[in-house]
């Protein structure tokens, strides 16, 4: 048999032709080989099915003529080593077009590459897989890989072949279960999706789970992005990196980008956004999801390209040109990460190579009933490097400050809103996920070792312990946790009838027992503001202005308790409807007095706040904390005082109660004047205008506390900061 024959009948070139073999690039390209004299000759093989013509073209403008083989498969050869080439192709009745050959491309992955994906250490993954511009051999192109163990073949469909990935088979690039192949050619923008075979041999479209960027949904192809952002923010990103957030104040502005003013996209909404923040005081800004996923009604949740920010309001440029604009105007970036689950869209992770492969392939651990999503599998080296790479990229690629990393207990517990029978206990019999533990503190500890300054914020709403504390002392890791039952706790207090709070105090001071157990985060979230639960302004007691007058208490009141600080949207100026993703918050508000006051309020609080160390400087700290109370003990009205590391003291006073305490004596950890830095009563914020005239000042009484006799206006919070050599005004010295 000849060998032209004999390749004629190889099954293996029947594979290469039609694109299903695991290593096309063995067959096609440039291949070097000895003749028998022993010289060098290079032999060339394209896959060009029902072409006419077939020639390699070589830098100089020479030509080699390849003849047909066998199966669309055209051959030539020429004397020396391989040449650097291009293919024309001439179809009948047809101009002859040129094009590079991706077969005559070496891998652009490297050993360490592949090593370190599949012990799951690659901690600039993103730079490995995935679509990338490169220039390989003196070929612009474009390099594609992808991780899909269980595949027989991949191809790379897209606008560069009409969506017909025959001419674009990829390499398998052996045990790591990576997938690879460079195209030259291609532009930024190409849209593109992997097709993948299974093991049962059916044909699979998937978006890259790499992908940098993607299609506006409901379109899901993913695009070739690169990026041309010059940081300016070098100054924010030096002190940050100097910054102990712990002991920095902290108070942050949660925001859905697509429902807080209509129309805009990430460039449009730097500007209004800057000013709105920096009137407003907050510190920080911190993003619903902003990783593309397909159904907008999820805010975000349900995460399908965790590289690729949603290009529901532009490209990723422009969101770092946003996070950009925001550090210069010295606002921190914190955004919502979810690393807890991911939906079942087809086009998605789930079942990405016709097999359970993100996902845990039992549904005991693999599957959220409640949500109807799936769950990572976080023993899996790969899927567990794929997560904490991810959080790394935002990182690093967006100079993001810190992730808020949502739903935490439900990745720690294996019964996680499961019934008797509905999960499996991990090796020690317990209910505890190991995996997903030793995932987080591998993601905290990493980011945290690379990114010093940053935040990693835990939403956690059990008694898990440890959850800030380090991971060389078993803890996971996180640099604060929502303090959810203070949340949950505090609302239920406010939303009563003040006649009746003086039964539940517990409500309000439950948190003080163990405030300082881990670093927390305060939150008014989204979550409190949805599904019937009304806004902050509905849920309080009373008629408008009572309602007001509660929430200007209760934001002090929070301000003031240690911990960090969160508010969602639209309830610094009392929004009245709950949020809904699907319209602007109500800014007409502000056209209303009342609601612009407490605008004004919460700006004013916030500047004070951060002026005021004794606020945030020892959040962590119990012995920066006391109750006060005496002599006058009442159960509506509860006072704390918080110091800082140098001397400074503030007082907490709220009166939770209806109605004015006049002459209400309180002992207080100083004699001398405190001066009143916050009233909530004032009537610039919309309140009577009732209080202490600036001041109080506490008397010496008999061996015991000094005292002070003081006016508390109803639903009211006041701040009084002592004032060593503070000058007392008198009739005749003002």
């Amino acid at each position: 048999m000849s060998y032209t024959e004999d390749v004629a009948a190889s099954t293996e070139w029947e594979a290469i032709s039609s694109a299903t073999h695991h290593d096309p690039h063995s067959v096609l390209g440039a291949h070097a080989h000895k003749d028998a004299a022993d010289r060098t000759v290079t032999a060339i093989r394209v896959r060009r099915p029902l072409a006419s013509e077939v020639a390699a073209v070589f830098g100089d403008g020479s030509r080699l003529e390849l003849a047909h083989v066998a199966h669309g498969i055209w051959e030539g050869q020429h004397s020396g080593p391989p040449l650097p080439y291009r293919i024309a192709t001439r179809y009948s009745d047809h101009d002859e077009t040129l094009s590079g050959d991706p077969y005559r491309h070496g891998p652009t992955l490297g050993d360490l590459d592949l090593h370190l994906i599949a012990e799951g250490r690659h901690e600039r993954l993103w730079e490995a897989l995935g679509a990338h511009v490169r220039t390989s051999d003196g070929e612009i192109g474009v390099s594609f890989s992808v991780w899909a163990p269980n595949a027989t073949a991949v191809r790379v469909v897209g606008d560069h072949n009409d969506w017909n990935g025959e001419a674009h088979a990829m390499r398998s690039m052996g045990v790591s279960g990576v997938w690879e192949i460079f195209i030259p050619g291609l532009p930024v923008g190409t849209r593109y999706k992997y097709q993948i075979r299974t093991r049962d041999g059916a044909w699979i479209l998937k978006a890259d789970p790499m992908a940098l960027a993607a299609e506006v949904p409901p379109a899901t192809a993913s695009l070739v992005a690169t990026s041309a952002h010059t940081w300016s923010d070098g100054a924010w990103m030096t002190r940050r990196a100097a910054t102990h957030a712990v002991a920095q104040p902290l108070s942050i502005y949660e925001i859905h980008v697509g429902s807080w003013r209509e129309g805009l996209g990430y460039r449009e909404i730097a500007d209004p956004l800057i000013q709105h923040v920096t009137d407003a005081g907050f510190t920080h800004v911190e993003f619903m999801p902003l990783a593309e996923h397909p159904f907008g009604g999820s805010w975000g949740y349900q995460v399908s390209g965790y590289y690729a920010p949603t290009s529901r309001f532009g490209s990723p440029d422009d969101l770092r040109y946003l996070i950009d604009r925001l550090h210069q105007a010295g606002i921190g970036v914190i955004m919502d990460w979810v690393p807890g689950h991911f939906p079942k869209d087809a086009f998605a992770l789930a079942r990405f190579d016709g097999q359970p492969l993100y996902e845990h392939p039992d549904p005991r651990r693999g599957e959220h009933q409640d949500w109807g999503t799936l769950i990572f599998d976080y023993g899996r080296p790969e899927v567990r490097g794929f997560l904490v790479a991810n959080a790394l990229y935002w990182l690093k690629e967006f100079h993001v400050d810190g992730l808020r990393v949502d739903a935490v207990a439900s990745m720690l517990y294996l019964d996680y809103s499961r019934e008797p029978g509905e999960w499996e206990p991990n090796i020690h019999g317990g209910r505890e996920n190991l995996e997903a533990i030793r995932f987080l503190q591998e993601v905290n500890a990493t980011a945290y070792r690379l990114h010093p300054g940053i935040l990693m914020i835990a939403e956690e709403s059990t008694s898990f312990p440890g959850v800030t504390a380090p991971t060389d002392h078993a803890g996971l890791g996180f640099g604060f946790k929502w303090n959810m039952g203070w949340m949950n706790d505090s609302l239920q207090y406010i939303s009563r009838d003040p006649m009746y709070r003086g039964h539940h105090e517990g409500e309000m001071t439950f948190s003080f027992v163990y405030a300082f157990g881990e670093n927390y985060l305060l939150p008014i979230s989204h979550d409190e503001v949805v599904h019937g639960k009304g806004s902050l302004l509905a849920k309080m007691p009373g008629d408008h202005w009572h309602k007001l007058a509660n929430v200007r208490a209760y934001l002090a009141y929070m301000w003031g308790h240690p911990g960090k600080k969160l508010l969602f949207m639209g309830q610094e100026f009392g929004q009245l409807a709950e949020w809904s993703e699907g319209r602007q918050l109500d800014w007409w508000l502000l056209d209303q007095p009342s609601h612009a006051q407490l605008q004004d309020f919460v700006g004013v609080m916030n500047h004070t706040y951060r002026a005021q160390a004794p606020l945030w400087e020892r959040d962590n700290d119990a012995s920066s904390f006391s109750r006060l109370g005496a002599p006058s003990w009442d159960p509506t009205v509860i006072a704390f005082e918080r110091r800082d590391a140098h001397g400074g003291r503030l007082v907490v006073i709220s009166n939770f109660a209806g109605v004015e305490r006049t002459g209400y004596q309180l002992a207080l950890p100083r004699e001398g004047v405190w001066q009143e830095v916050l009233n909530t009563d004032a009537a610039d914020y919309g309140g009577r205008g009732s209080g202490n005239l600036g001041l109080v000042y506490a008397k010496p009484s008999d061996g015991a506390a000094p005292v002070a006799t003081l006016t508390l206006p109803a639903l009211s919070t006041l701040w009084l900061r002592h004032q060593s050599d503070a000058h007392v005004p008198t009739v005749s010295h003002g």
